[in-house]
């Protein structure tokens, strides 16, 4: 018997100064605020400098789409550029050939059909038809480099608009973290005040 009131004595103890050691380190409502608020400042200034950094990867982006832009830009003006010039050799291919077509005519019926003047008319007819056709393929590849210049314009100008969004959304976060770091820093004035 005595045995087991010592164990009834000793578990009462042992309970008795759990709780003491319990209240101990309880600690009061006021310095549970004062942690959680510097906890929030923490986190806010975390939250601060990731937006911070997001918003200066946008503005970078930004500065970039800018300047594919103008690139692209000066793309369109060149592939403008050698699209009249190719119109233009295209033409004057044309008229030679128109020329040559005529020259042709005449020297078949002042020499005759087989005549020396008469083939070297028909060997100019052949070479300003070849030099035709190829300044034609000049052309179409031109407009296909001016059509893809145009998308690839087109898709920065998205581009551009889309960071300047996140920008923007960036920036909102940070005054969001700024006003929500000054509210804690406030809370926390308070607690340590004692309300």
């Amino acid at each position: 018997m005595k045995v087991q009131t010592f164990v009834r004595r000793g578990v009462l103890a042992l309970a008795f100064a759990g709780l003491v050691a319990g209240g101990a380190y309880a600690q009061d409502p006021q310095q549970q605020d004062i942690k959680q608020d510097q906890k929030d400042i923490r986190q806010d200034k975390r939250d601060l400098k990731n937006d911070r950094a997001d918003r200066n990867q946008d503005q970078r982006d930004i500065n970039q789409d800018k300047r594919d832009i103008r690139q692209d830009n000066r793309d369109i003006r060149q592939d403008k550029r050698d699209l009249a010039a190719d119109r233009t050799d295209r033409n004057q291919d044309q008229r030679d050939i128109n020329q040559d077509k005529r020259q042709l005519v005449g020297d078949d019926a002042k020499y005759g059909a087989n005549s020396a003047q008469a083939q070297a008319a028909r060997k100019d007819l052949r070479q300003d038809r070849a030099d035709r056709n190829q300044d034609q393929r000049d052309i179409n590849q031109d407009k296909r480099d001016l059509s893809a210049d145009r998308k690839d314009r087109n898709q920065d100008v998205k581009d551009l608009h889309q960071d300047r969004k996140d920008r923007n959304q960036d920036q909102k976060d940070i005054n969001k973290d700024k006003k929500d770091l000054r509210h804690d820093r406030k809370d926390l004035r308070k607690d340590r005040k004692g309300k």
